[in-house]
């Protein structure tokens, strides 16, 4: 795949084949929505552009389409908002793949023991890994999420460096560079979800990318990786990296990383595995209202073919600190009411996925809780430490409290429910006075992740 800049795109590259013209009315969508029948891409894209008919959002369709969506999220999973308590644990910054959406990345290079470059990256050892899910456990986490770069020295483990090693070129061929090359040595991918595995701790891990990286230059099939990742400890897999299932959208965004169908078949390979998993959608860049019906269906129809996608999380580009942005390719992200129709027109579209997730890190509370109206019902997790978003300019903060849960959630009127990643075990929390705490995960008792008097801030730190 070839690799640019966003200093290098013009406005050629936006002559996309895909473009949000249909056969369909909204009328007639809405009527399918409103009967529960399978949505189309056509349907999709009529009730995300309130109708192609006519320009702009149409307040009054716009209202139509929430309240449908906020009806049929009570049909399908009830009053409830669920959350997780749990921890990010990033492990490096370090990548040479380029995304022009991405300014969590450290140019890998600057890793090197020789570099004399300054950076704000970091690369966790495994000990350090280890270690920091160990203290948090102690704040009564019941998940580990961990989603890095892909640092060249990366290896799935011992017989994958051996592999990418032999190559006669394996900088120029795999992108691999042994770990001697580095001022720290991340480990391998098993060594670093061993090392999670603190006290049976849930691990949700390894992206569709960090997959393709961990079988970079091998013959290996995605289900025989996250087999031996499963071994390690892994339990669920995150379905990022999936940003627009369009290759003309990602040959713009992220030409570096991998096509839709890897992504598919990455996510598939994960799940014959034995793992569960989760799928995204980033919008709100270069991408159009096509694309994203058209995201919705490959989701939707890998869920039929293998059942294993728990919940779906849309994500709104957050362009402050991107090079879309710094180079002028975009000129912001997301409106509001996009952000409102993309989760109700999930939630219409997926017939087959009952948990939709709104993001308090994308969409700050007070529209997160909106969300939570528009068709949403889960509501993310406490995080502890949050990286990817803040460095793209993110400012809705790392962390929120069991207590911050109950309050917010309560304030809508709906009920707060601390959830297990799978969502198989659920604890409904009664509204008391408090004060209130974890109780899923192996280490928590209820006891307040945060004391009255402790900053709103992770005492677990993501940088080294």
């Amino acid at each position: 795949m070839t690799r640019r800049s966003a200093a290098d795109l013009s406005p050629a590259d936006f002559e996309f084949e895909h473009t949000p013209e249909t056969d369909q009315s909204f009328e007639n969508a809405l009527a399918k929505a409103r009967g529960s029948d399978r949505l189309t891409v056509d349907d999709a894209v009529e009730l995300l552009t309130t109708g192609t008919d006519r320009e702009g959002i149409d307040p009054r369709r716009k209202e139509l389409v929430l309240e449908l969506a906020d009806r049929r999220r009570a049909e399908m999973v009830g009053e409830d908002v669920t959350f997780v308590a749990n921890l990010n644990n990033n492990v490096t910054t370090a990548c040479n793949v380029g995304c022009l959406f991405c300014n969590f990345k450290n140019t890998a290079h600057n890793f090197e023991a020789d570099s004399e470059i300054d950076h704000a990256g970091f690369t966790k050892t495994p000990t350090e890994s280890r270690e920091i899910v160990d203290e948090a456990l102690d704040m009564g986490i019941s998940e580990v999420c961990s989603v890095s770069g892909l640092h060249p020295a990366f290896a799935l483990d011992d017989e994958h460096h051996e592999i990418l090693a032999g190559y006669d070129d394996p900088e120029r061929e795999v992108n691999y560079k042994p770990p001697a090359h580095y001022t720290t040595d991340p480990g391998t991918y098993t060594d670093q979800i061993d090392a999670m595995s603190v006290d049976g701790i849930h691990v949700h891990s390894m992206t569709p990318e960090e997959a393709y990286h961990a079988r970079r230059g091998t013959e290996w099939s995605y289900q025989q990786v996250y087999g031996r990742l499963r071994e390690a400890g892994l339990d669920t897999a995150p379905g990022t990296a999936a940003e627009i299932l369009v290759d003309e959208v990602r040959e713009v965004i992220c030409p570096g990383k991998i096509t839709t169908d890897d992504w598919l078949e990455a996510m598939a390979g994960a799940m014959a595995a034995g793992l569960g998993t989760t799928a995204t959608i980033m919008y709100g860049h270069v991408e159009n209202e096509m694309h994203r019906a058209m995201h919705l269906k490959r989701v939707r129809d890998l869920q039929d073919r293998t059942g294993g996608i728990t919940e779906f999380v849309p994500l709104s580009f957050v362009h402050e600190n991107t090079p879309l942005y710094k180079h002028g390719v975009v000129d912001g992200g997301a409106s509001d009411a996009e952000d409102e129709l993309m989760i109700a027109v999930s939630r219409l579209f997926f017939d087959n996925i009952d948990n939709i997730q709104s993001s308090w890190v994308k969409y700050g509370n007070a529209k997160g809780l909106k969300l939570l109206n528009c068709g949403a019902n889960d509501f993310m997790g406490t995080i502890l430490s949050e990286e990817i978003t803040k460095r793209a300019g993110g400012s809705y903060g790392e962390f929120r409290s069991v207590g911050d849960y109950v309050e917010m959630i309560d304030a809508i009127g709906r009920r707060p429910v601390e959830r297990s990643t799978d969502y198989e075990t659920k604890r409904p929390i009664e509204i008391a006075g408090g004060p209130y705490g974890p109780t899923l995960g192996p280490r928590a008792d209820g006891t307040p992740m945060l004391s009255p008097d402790e900053p709103a801030e992770s005492p677990v730190s993501a940088d080294d």
